[in-house]
């Protein structure tokens, strides 16, 4: 069903470093979740620029493998469900609505893709895809904690959207953020809600049309890449780069456009060509707020 067969497993486990068992085992989920989140690059440029995403898999194998580019959710997942399918993992894709800054009377749509891992009769969430990801595969149970990274999650069964039950994945609330509206424990803010109705390639299809095309998408508005290690948290939202440690407050600052190519190269491990970059730059200039000529 994910075009595994068209999948160059090798080169993507080269890719990402991994030199460990395949056979189908949480151990071997762990460490590829770990791997990929940590080393697969995630950006939205693509649409900001106007371009295609194109989501099958010879496309973003070409992409985030062979040209070490950026993608977001759908690329990343599409990438690991053909990845998984190949190792033998049985599995279900699920779409989720990202619930920052939202709340559930007002819901976003579902434009978020996870998997959802069955291991030996144990469930686990695999959310590849967000950019800030958990390192870890959490396992779908209601109260489930992820530790494994610098930041840790929260995974609950609840009221979700208009009420309906559900689940719904939390992250440490901000410092700067008064909580309200956050719908969740205390000292925790809902990142994104799911059920477990099966999603299928052609369900990602109309997701990431809309996420790569649809004018009131923030992917069409405005680049956001982001890249998540150990110790550190960088984004680039439009042309304020902002780097998250997990202790003392984040540390933010605006560039300028045409210093935006060497920063993706240099920060987030994304190169460009030279068509690319100057593309990029000429878009930046458009935005509200750039002072660069």
């Amino acid at each position: 069903m994910w075009s595994s067969e068209q999948l160059d497993l090798d080169a993507y486990l080269a890719r990402l470093g991994y030199e460990g068992d395949r056979k189908p085992t949480l151990e071997t989920l762990r460490a590829l979740q770990r791997a990929h989140v940590l080393t697969m690059r995630w950006g939205n440029y693509d649409s900001f620029l106007h371009r295609e995403v194109p989501i099958d898999l010879p496309s973003v194998q070409d992409k985030l493998v062979r040209r070490g580019g950026g993608g977001y959710c759908y690329e990343h997942t599409v990438l690991f469900a053909a990845a998984l399918e190949k190792l033998g993992f049985s599995f279900t894709a699920v779409s989720g609505r990202v619930q920052l800054g939202a709340d559930s009377t007002t819901p976003r749509p579902t434009t978020h893709a996870m998997l959802i891992v069955d291991v030996d009769g144990t469930r686990w969430l695999d959310d590849i895809g967000f950019g800030a990801s958990p390192l870890e595969p959490i396992e779908l149970v209601d109260g489930a904690l992820s530790e494994a990274g610098p930041w840790p999650y929260l995974l609950r069964w609840q009221d979700i959207t208009h009420g309906s039950p559900g689940w719904a994945v939390h992250q440490r609330a901000d410092a700067t953020e008064s909580g309200e509206g956050s719908e969740g424990p205390e000292g925790w803010t809902v990142r994104q809600v799911f059920t477990e109705t099966p999603q299928y390639p052609v369900d990602y299809a109309m997701g990431n049309h809309f996420v790569a095309t649809h004018p009131r998408s923030p992917f069409v508005s405005r680049p956001f890449i982001q890249r998540l290690r150990t110790d550190r948290y960088d984004t680039l939202d439009a042309l304020t780069w902002t780097t998250h440690r997990p202790a003392g407050p984040p540390e933010s600052e605006t560039v300028e456009p045409h210093e935006v190519p060497a920063l993706l190269a240099d920060v987030f491990g994304i190169p460009s060509d030279p068509d690319e970059a100057e593309l990029l730059v000429s878009r930046l200039r458009e935005l509200p707020g750039s002072l660069d000529a």
